[in-house]
């Protein structure tokens, strides 16, 4: 019952799309002096969301199109490459250290979402906090 609210999904949602994207930013990090090598970036949260978020119909029991309530989402080429090395690599560790910052202030905003939803219900339905 409790597992299908919409506010549990985001948060979840939103922490599953941190934990691709701090992958991402680690595989360009580890990749940095591998000559050729094109940094990846996977697209904003909000921009995934938004795009989920504008299909008028909603499913109603797990028979229809798209009940799972998954979002795919892959990691891609970054769109502005910026500035590559002599060797072909458009890895920068100045950006990608700031990505890293930016994906652990997603996460963690997503479990305390997440994890202020649960307090709020418990709260709600008589129980401890």
């Amino acid at each position: 019952m409790f597992e299908k609210l919409e506010l549990m999904q985001m948060a979840q949602a939103s922490a599953t799309h941190a934990t691709l994207r701090q992958r991402t930013v680690s595989q360009n990090i580890a990749n940095a002096d591998t000559p050729g090598y094109a940094a990846r970036d996977v697209a904003a949260f909000s921009d995934v969301f938004r795009t989920e978020a504008a299909e008028p119909m909603r499913a109603t029991r797990a028979g229809h199109i798209g009940a799972d309530g998954r979002v795919d989402v892959d990691a891609g080429l970054r769109r502005d490459p910026g500035t590559t090395s002599p060797n072909g690599n458009s890895v920068s560790l100045e950006e990608e250290m700031v990505k890293a910052v930016d994906v652990k202030r997603q996460h963690d905003l997503a479990l305390t979402v997440y994890k202020t939803s649960l307090s709020i219900l418990r709260s709600s339905l008589g129980g401890n906090a």
